[in-house]
Parts: C-alpha cells; structure tokens; sequence
C-alpha cells in the first residue's frame, strides 16, 4: 500500500501536467482531491465500525482505488483529470485510515509493536519513490499509473489476510456516536496535538526545497536533506520510538515531539547552512514518527474498540488532514510576504501544542 503511495506521489503531478493540464487547473485537481479525502476517509472508517467490517471495507477501497488509477491513462482534458483525481482520492483517503485501525487492533491483541508495521510503509515508501524514478527514467511519466494500480491490485489481496476487529464489536459500534469520541478529553488533546504538530510540516513539504534552491543548495544536496529526515523517520518506526514512548510516556513523547519542532522551524527560519540543515532534519523522526507513535499509543487506550475506525478517520482525516490542508494555503501566503521568516509561525504552532501535553500528562496520571 505504501509502495503504491510511493511510486505515484511524487510523479503524479507532473504526469498530469504533462497531458496538458495547466499548473491553474492543477491546482483545482490537486485542491478538489485533498477537500474529498476529507469527507471519505470519516465516512469509509464509520460504515466500516458499524458493520464491524473495517477489513472488508479496506479491501474494497484499495480495489477500487487500482481501478480508478487506471484511469489515468486514457484521461484528456480538465473534467477528466478532475473526475478521475476525485474518485481516486475516495478510495485512496480510507486506507491508511482503516489499516491503522486493523494494525493496533492486531498488535494490542497479538502483542508486537505497531512501530514496525508503520515503519515497514515508510520503508516501502522510499522503496517505491526510487524505483519509480528509475522507471519514470527508463520509460516516461506514464509508467507509474500501472505501477501504482499493480501495486494496489496486490495491496488488496494482501488486506484480505488481515485480522478483523471481532464483530461482536458492531453491535456498540451502533449505539456509540462520533460525539461519544468528542467527549473523550485524551482524544480531543491528541488531535489538536497532532493537528499543530502535523500541521506545522505544511510549510515544509511546500517550500523547504524551493528556499534551500534560493539559497545556492544543489538540487543533490536538497535530495539528501530530505531523504535524512525520511530516514530517521524509518529508523524511529523501528528502533527508537517504541522505547522512547514506554521511557517518556506518551504525553511526555509527545511533548519531546512539540519541543523538537520549534528547534527544527527555528533554524529552518534562520538558516540555510547545510550543517545546520543537516543536524535539523532527522528531527523528522520526533517531530512526525514519535509523535505518531504516541497518538497511536493513546488513542489504542482511550477509545472503545468499538469506534477505532472512526477515531482513526478523525484523528488522520478531520484533525491532520484539515489542518494540513488549511496550513498548506496560508504557507503560501506566509511564505510570499514573509519568506523564510514564515517558520516561525509553524514554531510557534508546536509551542502551542506543549500546553496540551501537559494536560495530558496530569490526566494520565489521575487515570
């Protein structure tokens, strides 16, 4: 799934562009994708907790998904793109959602570490980033189209082996609400948490590359800068966060995670030496993987099992996909008036988030 992930995410756009498409109405068909995910991840994680059916509504949206992939490859025109990248988006939102879902459900129950699960996606993430740049390399921009759909196509053969969460938990699914998530104080402090943590990286994933190139650093040296962080992102999944989170706490891991994104968006708003870059960006494994870690952890505690669909789909969709949505928008706008100095603001999201941790820390300890 993540492979499938990674050898489409990079590309995509500019194979769109490339069949014509202008970067005006690239905008609208990247723009309407990230509003759908929005509304079908929530709505795919609660079908699939009140049918007590997570793993078979998983299957079906990674089935779908490779078929709506292949649509690319006959698409012409503006409403083409538009249709295709919107029914794609549908499918692919859920995903990620319902997996992590079934993941903590199996590992509370089989008892191994999520981290691994999460950290072998991102290694086959990077996997399937490199390989499609050969690919893209040896054959053009439109090979990635069959090599996320194939990809995919295997994804959900594979999701048909996973653990249910037992059904018998359908039967409450029914009887709780989403507000029976709302009024649970540890899950509204970890999606604000992770949506001012998270979401602080929006300015980075859209200009941290574009500065560093304003800057005089090589196209070279910017691939390395970002695969460090993608790398320690890896090497936390694996090794480190499962320890750090047992060791801290999670409120404490999370606090950690609030702490290391102030220093890496202060000398990203000060600097641009590549050793200062280079000591900062690992920071990407506390700033995203321990903190997710930590949310998981939570959020495997705190929420019936009975709603796991539907917290995952509020937690990544709701809470960190909104606010990456609408801190990607006013990036642009940071950036345009305020240029690298805009970081500071995403600084000052992470300090934000520090309030919150101690919250949590003194509602762990009363429970």
């Amino acid at each position: 799934m993540y492979a499938a992930y990674g050898v489409a995410s990079p590309f995509l756009p500019a194979f769109v562009n490339s069949r014509g498409i202008a970067p005006e109405e690239l905008g609208l068909v990247l723009g309407t994708g990230t509003a759908v995910r929005l509304l079908s991840g929530p709505v795919a994680g609660r079908i699939g907790d009140v049918l007590g059916a997570l793993r078979t509504v998983l299957v079906l949206c990674i089935a779908l998904a490779a078929f709506t992939t292949l649509g690319y490859l006959p698409a012409r025109g503006f409403w083409w793109f538009l249709v295709i990248s919107a029914l794609q988006a549908a499918a692919l939102a859920p995903m990620t959602v319902l997996a992590d879902a079934l993941a903590l459900g199996a590992a509370k129950r089989e008892r191994f570490e999520y981290g691994w699960v999460r950290g072998t996606g991102s290694a086959a993430f990077i996997i399937g980033t490199l390989g499609a740049g050969q690919a893209v390399a040896a054959a053009g921009l439109g090979v990635i189209v069959g090599l996320q759909a194939s990809l995919l196509g295997l994804a959900a053969f594979a999701a048909a082996l996973v653990p249910e969460i037992p059904h018998r938990e359908a039967r409450h699914a029914r009887r709780e609400s989403v507000m029976t998530l709302v009024r649970l104080p540890v899950f509204r402090d970890v999606v604000l948490i992770a949506a001012l943590v998270l979401g602080s990286h929006a300015m980075h994933d859209a200009f941290a590359m574009i500065r560093w190139r304003a800057a005089g650093v090589g196209a070279q040296t910017g691939a390395v800068l970002w695969s460090e962080a993608v790398l320690a992102e890896v090497v936390v999944f694996f090794f480190i966060g499962p320890a750090l989170v047992r060791r801290l706490t999670p409120p404490g891991a999370l606090a950690l995670a609030a702490v290391a994104g102030v220093v890496r968006w202060s000398v990203m708003a000060t600097s641009t030496q590549v050793l200062a870059l280079a000591l900062v960006q690992p920071l990407h494994g506390i700033t995203f993987a321990l903190l997710h870690l930590a949310c998981m952890r939570l959020i495997a505690q705190a929420v019936p099992a009975a709603l796991a669909g539907t917290a995952q789909a509020i937690y990544g969709t709701v809470g960190i996909g909104g606010a990456s949505a609408l801190l990607t928008f006013a990036s642009g706008s940071l950036y345009g008036r305020l240029g690298a100095a805009g970081f500071w603001a995403m600084a000052l999201l992470c300090a934000g988030a520090l309030p919150l941790t101690w919250r949590l820390a003194r509602s762990s300890a009363l429970h």
